[in-house]
């Protein structure tokens, strides 16, 4: 006959393992409960805006510096080239590829296409020399000029282009939602800084030289984010952000002559929506 006790420990050991069981198949872990090891991508538009910015230009024969010049951005609206593979890279665009170092920490590079064009037919101050003085509807009483065609174009149009990394903290607040199951929809804020280096296709007509239009390293950028995010059904989202940061330019190419260029520096705000997956592979 078997010992009572020793039937009492086996019938609490089986019934112990049957329930730890059941609550693992009716409990899971959830699949948005970690995120270390996790790649994700998203891809977005953006608007911009910029603060105003002094412009030096120099070459052989001039050296002068246009002061307080105003920008804006160049937008597309909601269009078709944003997912046409042959037209995406025209729109204001943002794609980014991270890695989630751990559950609240991931590292990424991004690609922030965006669009910088000075206002033309504005009145600004000016300083310094060039040739041809008194040709371009100066002042020199009060030291402004007119920025018209005849005297300068000058845009970073395909574009404003910011290569940079970034490290970014991810926190899940869900439950300020009263979401229970986060497989199903997660809401999540996210905050990063990041840097990197302007690589933009600047178009510039100036003092009537011949256009110039190229890709050229110009300077460098540093920026923090904001942002929330919305996952659905485990892998895809829904990601807002709100970016500025500061850019130096110091090696901006203006025409053919090697011996012209242009710097300056600014403020930058954008303002992102993206769409994008997150995965293990």
């Amino acid at each position: 006959m078997k010992h009572p006790f020793l039937m009492v420990v086996l019938t609490f050991c089986v019934f112990s393992q049957y329930t730890f069981s059941q609550e693992t198949v009716e409990n899971p872990e959830k699949y948005t409960a970690h995120n270390k090891g996790k790649f994700y991508i998203f891809w977005g538009g953006n608007r911009e805006s910029f603060s105003k910015s002094d412009i030096r230009f120099k070459g052989a024969d001039y050296d002068f510096t246009l002061h307080n010049v105003s920008a804006h951005d160049k937008p597309k609206g909601f269009h078709i080239d944003y997912f046409n593979p042959a037209r995406m890279t025209i729109p204001q665009t943002n794609l980014r590829i991270g890695y989630f170092i751990s559950d609240h920490y991931n590292i990424s590079i991004g690609f922030d296409h965006m669009k910088y064009v000075m206002y033309n037919d504005r009145r600004v101050s000016y300083s310094g020399y060039y040739p041809n003085p008194g040709t371009y509807n100066e002042n020199p009483a009060n030291g402004e000029l007119t920025l018209d065609e005849d005297f300068l174009l000058f845009e970073h149009t395909d574009g404003l282009n910011y290569v940079n990394t970034e490290i970014s903290r991810v926190d899940d607040i869900s439950k300020l939602f009263k979401i229970n199951n986060t497989d199903k929809i997660q809401v999540n804020v996210t905050e990063g800084i990041g840097g990197g280096f302007l690589y933009p296709k600047t178009n510039t007509t100036l003092l009537g030289k011949d256009r110039y239009d190229e890709f050229n390293i110009a300077g460098y950028g540093v920026s923090a984010k904001v942002g929330l995010n919305v996952t659905f059904f485990k892998y895809f989202f829904i990601q807002t952000e709100l970016k500025g940061g500061y850019i130096e330019m110091n090696n901006i190419r203006t025409t053919q002559d090697k011996a012209d260029s242009a710097e300056q520096n600014f403020w930058f705000l954008q303002k992102i929506l993206t769409i994008g997956g997150i995965f293990r592979i």
